[in-house]
């Protein structure tokens, strides 16, 4: 541990603003002086004791509830001490200043301090201490379950089985790399390719999860894009359920993008309406052109565009000119990446529709919608049943995806017999050391500070 993990901290626990209640936590080695300095009395562990918060004149600063937790009985593992006060910002910041001077050696926590504390002394592993902070941003009631399903455990009890039975293998492979004379025997008894056979199924299931727990976690950006007066506006009001963006006749009513979060069975969507596409030296127009080309960077950096194409004025020829112009500008590999989807919107206004299977919605009476929610999950990626799902980053997905990897070339190396033992041995490992990134078993220092970095100050 770094120097600063063993000097006491402390921080206002609740978000900034005021309240009911405020929070001041505390975490260190020993606690006593602050908690007689403030008390003015003994607490009993992890009992509430109502009292008054002394300052240093021992004049009464506020009355609330002391909580003390000591080691290794606490969130931390350290000695906890909780001041649960009245919420007004200034008397917090009075009950923060009065802490810093009765404890020599306090000092104020930096952005998750008290959960790395945790993840240092093994009351958490990594990935349960990254679905603490996923657990407070959670922006869908999905994503909020599954984030708590993280927090218990469930995702890294899966990485730790897969572990397990990876160390099994090693040791399996390093014993007959001990043994050159049993090679062959040993490792046909011992079912060694069928073992990693089963291994590599196993992380499929999990890979499959981690990322239907990536995308409830981040989502997914969704770009409508088009001539002007398609309904691009009209179906980013129908999708989010309220009106959001301004809908005129006028062509360039929207000059700026306008984005809105949605949520399709508890997968957050992040989806902007951009300014109609049409060539620039069209439009006199100057805040209008530099609309149009915000509106090709949000297509350039999207994760699914939305072709809206209007289904009254199919067969115009001026029209299907300038809808072939924009297919022709899509940015490179966009059209064959899967990730274009063909709208044909205002099927409420005429009986004409496209040939083939494109999507057809009416923006204003809402048929099609549902349909076309299905294909931006589709295209996501989301197969899983929801209540199986744990929250996952993309630092998992991508670790499960290096260990795929190296057991892809195990397998391959298995398969040429004693020959290419030791680099058999070596992809395990490397596997091995790619699935312990995920739990912290084995982690950079600088990955730990990116990672609590973000957390809010207090957790």
């Amino acid at each position: 541990m770094l120097p600063r993990h063993h000097e006491p901290i402390v921080a206002v626990a609740t978000a900034p603003g005021r309240g009911a209640v405020g929070i001041v936590r505390a975490s260190g080695k020993d606690l006593s002086p602050l908690i007689a300095a403030l008390c003015a009395r003994s607490l009993a562990p992890r009992v509430a004791t109502y009292g008054p918060f002394l300052a240093a004149d021992g004049s009464t600063l506020d009355q609330g509830l002391a909580i003390h937790f000591p080691a290794p009985n606490s969130y931390t593992g350290e000695a906890v001490l909780e001041l649960q006060a009245h919420g007004g910002p200034v008397l917090l910041q009075l009950l923060l200043a009065r802490c810093l001077e009765a404890m020599p050696g306090l000092r104020l926590a930096g952005p998750g301090e008290f959960t790395e504390r945790a993840f240092l002394n093994g009351k958490l592993d990594l990935a349960q201490a990254e679905a603490v902070s996923d657990l407070i941003e959670a922006s869908t009631e999905q994503a909020a379950r599954s984030a708590g399903r993280s927090l218990a455990g469930a995702f890294s009890k899966q990485v730790n089985t897969l572990r397990d039975r990876l160390v099994e293998l090693r040791m399996l492979v390093e014993a007959t790399l001990d043994f050159p004379e049993e090679e062959i025997d040993f490792l046909e008894r011992a079912d060694a390719r069928g073992r990693l056979a089963r291994i590599i199924a196993e992380l499929d299931g999990v890979l499959e999860r981690a990322r239907s727990g990536a995308l409830l976690r981040e989502g997914m950006r969704v770009v409508l894009a088009g001539q002007p007066n398609v309904g691009k506006s009209s179906l980013l009001n129908a999708l989010a359920g309220a009106e959001l963006a301004i809908v005129t006749p006028i062509p360039g009513t929207t000059r700026d993008k306008v984005s809105e979060t949605i949520q399709i069975h508890g997968v957050p969507v992040h989806v902007t309406d951009t300014a109609g596409l049409r060539d620039p030296e069209a439009s006199a127009d100057e805040v209008e052109r530099i609309g149009i080309a915000r509106s090709w960077a949000e297509i350039a950096r999207s994760d699914a565009v939305l072709f809206l194409r209007d289904l009254t004025r199919l067969g115009e020829p001026d029209y299907d000119e300038a809808d072939r112009r924009i297919a022709q500008d899509w940015p490179q590999g966009l059209a064959n990446s899967g990730r274009l989807i063909e709208v044909f919107n205002k099927a409420d206004a005429t009986r004409a529709r496209p040939a083939g299977e494109a999507i057809v919605v009416s923006a204003r009476s809402g048929d099609g919608l549902e349909r076309l929610r299905e294909r931006l999950l589709e295209l996501a990626g989301w197969h899983a049943q929801p209540e199986g799902v744990f929250i996952a980053r993309t630092r998992h997905v991508q670790a499960l995806r290096r260990t795929r990897e190296h057991l892809a070339r195990a397998d391959a190396l298995a398969a040429q017999g004693d020959a290419a033992l030791d680099l058999l041995a070596e992809e395990l490992r490397l596997a091995h050391d790619a699935l312990g990134e995920i739990t912290g078993a084995f982690t950079a220092d600088d990955l730990l500070g990116e990672i609590f970095g973000r957390f809010c100050i207090g957790k």
